[in-house]
């Protein structure tokens, strides 16, 4: 696995992924989501949970 990364241009910013991480790496800026790459533990959550398939690790 690697960190977790937001397609700004897929993301529709519904915070499902917000909600998911269980470390809370994941913000919200203009509406779209944000990863913490410092935070990030590379658990997939975020991907399974994105309902666009934004996000990528």
């Amino acid at each position: 696995m690697a960190k977790a990364v937001v397609n700004g241009e897929v993301c529709v910013g519904c915070e499902a992924c917000v909600g998911v991480c269980p470390v809370g790496a994941i913000s919200m800026a203009d509406g779209k989501s944000c990863v913490d790459p410092n935070a990030c533990v590379e658990c997939g959550a975020c991907v399974e949970t994105c309902p666009v398939s934004a996000i990528s690790n």
